[in-house]
């Protein structure tokens, strides 16, 4: 394609794409829009942001207390960089909660505070919200006006200049109705408002009210006040005024032109403007500073002003810049705030109430939502100042504590820990070892005076890796009979919520994502490995917990095996070789997962049977008869509990069908999903009897990966090399890190 041919077409979309989006229009033409969709244009900041979560919907997620809501504008929909925040559902629950809370006042009169440990996802939240907000403002009905003011050449106002016969420019007499459309050679001055103030700021207070309340009433949103209709009115567009310039440009041309507002409104031009956090327009972070936020300066003394129009000649005109005006109409984020002086933020303290903040010529009235966040120590620290007392009923507190799933952690590494990032293949297990290794540091011992006398004992003897798999997918320890696995499992939504009242909450402390991920990039450049290998990972987390001095959560003392770190790194690597174990085991074929499942099933329907006292058909004769106790008793003693009685095991796993059923009406009966330690006895019980076996199968596949290659017979080299394929499909091993799992297992545990 030639140069000037791509030019052209570049052109045309960009023309079409300008005028589609309504970039620029009258004030007639903007009032037009604001007809079609008056409740879209009426919006403040937190209606606005509030919209911006909805747009991208939400979904139920499982959590330690059963369901909840994620928004799924935390899931970075509009970037293909990586911006998820994994979990926190609770934090952003409380985020529009807030906005809610904001929205039925009228106004933004608090500003948000997140809080929680250093690397908690607290900057993380709110950068998704930011990276939704500029999404949300490209399309159609997040369209975003703001005013701006058109001064045309002395030529063109005298008519020498044929403009006028453009559509829509000219009234019947011949004069122009708006100068908005003209092109840039026509116009001596234009003025964009950098407060960015409604279009509908334009039109008088009294006169604005009626006009907001009569187009939402046609539109059947009631008058704004909430109480006839969902819609309410904020106080910035109900009330707003024009900011200091615009106040005063306003003024001199309605004295230049007698008190004409018609004649004013041409000078109107109303703006699309799009939210950009690199372009700070609507959206700003202010790091820790000493300055002030906000600041004004003189312009109409300025020469390269010197295109004024004679009405303004004699007016003073001060424009307003800073993080404050930036963002107005936005979310303005104070990252480490408690990090500034308290001196350079005491203007929060009258900003969050009233909106309103004094410079020295005018008040800048503003809207914005306000997002802080603080660290625990710096946030401890304020609370002990005078000055808390006063901030206290201006600040709403939102806690951001570390992550108590590992399944959730994992998903912060799977996304930034890859092929490419680490610049080698990433094995098996290598991020979710790090990630339980993580939660793990963070589980603090459940209180058993702060549950019932009947289930203290239960209580204080939960570990912190059964702690740690109670929390994430509801499992128990094997340990347990039936009967105290449901207590358990009732207590689980209670234990995970046991410290949330208390300062030193579960999740305050413990190893951030950021040093985690430290540790995985040293461990992706150990030359042992070919790979990211999870060996790899565990001997970067030994030689973490050696180093005292630097994290600050290796010095907690250890209470019942919790804070007892470096344990945790064995005890981790014992859960890593149970899943490749498990890996292998079923890489080689020697049991389908479908027989485990008809032993099962064919067990409990016996038991079925049994608890209800009725006859089953064999399926061998036809004949009715009674449940067989001897085959259903084989089973037992495989996967029962120890010390638990027949009657009350069988009597248990059909309480617990009928529970899932409730859950799950429709769904079909998946028992592996159900019963997974009946699952797991099973095939340890399988595989313990052919250990032999399963040892020459293990040493045949590390003679493969091996110059020892010739020593196997071909019937066995092609059942490596279906093992080698599933494993290799199935989990994601390629021939080194298999090797490496294999001869690491072979060492531990086939010895």
């Amino acid at each position: 394609m030639e140069a000037k041919g791509y030019l052209q077409e570049v052109g045309a979309q960009v023309s079409a794409d300008f005028v589609k989006n309504r970039s620029i229009l009258s004030f007639e033409e903007y009032l037009s829009l604001f007809f079609t969709d008056p409740r879209g244009q009426s919006r403040n900041a937190a209606q606005y942001l509030r919209d911006v979560m909805d747009h991208y919907g939400t979904e139920q997620v499982p959590h330690p207390t059963g369901t909840i809501r994620r928004f799924k504008v935390f899931d970075a929909p509009s970037t293909e960089h990586d911006g998820r925040v994994a979990g926190q559902e609770e934090v952003q629950n409380a985020l529009y909660r807030i906005l809610g809370n904001f929205v039925r006042a009228g106004r933004i009169n608090k500003l948000i505070m997140l809080h929680g440990p250093n690397g908690s996802a607290k900057s993380s939240l709110v950068n998704a919200l930011k990276q939704g907000m500029e999404d949300y403002s490209r399309q159609p009905q997040g369209a975003l006006y703001r005013i701006a003011w058109v001064f045309p050449s002395e030529k063109l106002i005298k008519g020498s200049i044929g403009f006028g016969e453009r559509p829509g420019a000219k009234s019947t007499e011949g004069e122009l109705t708006t100068y908005a459309h003209l092109d840039a050679e026509d116009l001596d001055l234009r003025m964009p408002c950098e407060l960015r103030d409604h279009p509908l700021f334009a039109v008088p207070p009294a006169e604005r009210k009626a006009l907001l309340e009569g187009a939402l009433k046609k539109k059947g949103l009631g008058n704004g006040d909430g109480a006839t209709g969902d819609f309410i009115l904020s106080d910035y567009v109900r009330d707003g005024e024009l900011c200091a310039k615009c106040r005063r440009i306003y003024t001199a041309l309605l004295n230049s032109y007698g008190g004409d507002y018609l004649k004013v409104l041409r000078h109107v031009q109303v703006e699309r403007f799009y939210v950009s956090r690199r372009y700070q327009v609507g959206t700003v972070t202010v790091e820790p500073q000493m300055s002030v936020d906000a600041a004004a300066q003189q312009i109409s003394a300025d020469r390269t002003q010197l295109n004024l129009p004679a009405a303004l000649h004699s007016t003073v005109l001060f424009e307003p810049h800073g993080p404050l005006v930036h963002a107005n109409r936005g979310l303005i984020e104070y990252a480490d705030l408690l990090k500034r002086p308290l001196e350079a933020f005491k203007y929060l303290l009258g900003f969050s109430e009233t909106s309103e903040v004094p410079l020295e010529p005018f008040v800048l009235q503003l809207d914005e939502v306000l997002i802080a966040s603080s660290n625990e120590k710096h946030l401890a620290a304020f609370k002990e100042l005078p000055d808390f007392a006063s901030f206290k009923g201006r600040i709403e507190l939102v806690r951001v504590p570390y992550l108590r799933r590992y399944k959730v952690e994992q998903e912060i590494y799977d996304a930034q820990i890859t092929a490419t990032s680490v610049g080698k293949h990433v094995a098996p297990h290598a991020t979710e070892v790090a990630a339980m290794w993580a939660v793990l540091t963070r589980l603090k011992k459940p209180i058993p005076d702060r549950y019932p006398a009947n289930v203290k004992p239960l209580v204080d003897q939960v570990a912190p890796v059964e702690k740690l798999h109670l929390y994430q997918e509801g499992g128990v320890p094997a340990r347990l009979s039936s009967s105290n696995t449901k207590e358990l499992l009732k207590l689980r939504e209670e234990m995970y919520e046991e410290s949330d009242a208390y300062p030193n909450y579960e999740g305050r402390s413990g190893a951030s994502a950021r040093e985690i991920k430290t540790a995985l990039f040293n461990a992706a450049q150990n030359p042992d490995y070919k790979c990211l290998h999870a060996l790899a990972v565990l001997e970067e987390l030994h030689a973490l917990c050696k180093d005292k001095s630097v994290y600050e959560f290796l010095l907690q003392e250890v209470m019942d095996g919790y804070h007892d770190h470096e344990t945790f790194v064995r005890v981790v690597e014992g859960g890593y070789l149970d899943r490749v174990d498990s890996e292998v085991r079923d890489s080689m074929g020697l049991v389908s997962e479908g027989q485990y499942r008809e032993l099962v099933e064919r067990y409990i329907q016996s038991v079925s049977h049994w608890v209800r006292g009725e006859k089953m058909r064999n399926r061998v004769t036809g004949e009715s008869e009674k449940p067989d106790e001897a085959r259903m008793a084989e089973v037992e003693a495989i996967v029962m509990p120890q010390g638990e009685a027949p009657p009350d095991f069988r009597r248990g796993l059909i309480a617990s069908i009928g529970a899932h059923r409730l859950d799950n009406p429709d769904g079909a009966m998946d028992y592996p999903r159900i019963f997974p330690d009946m699952f797991k006895r099973l095939r340890d019980h399988y595989f313990e009897e052919r250990k032999r076996v399963l040892r020459k199968n293990k040493e045949n596949v590390l003679k493969y990966l091996s110059e020892d290659r010739n020593q196997l017979s071909a019937r066995e080299q092609s059942q490596v090399q279906d093992t080698l394929k599933t494993m290799a499909d199935r989990y994601g091993y390629c021939e080194f890190c298999a090797k490496d799992a294999i001869l690491f297992l072979m060492r531990q545990r086939y010895t």
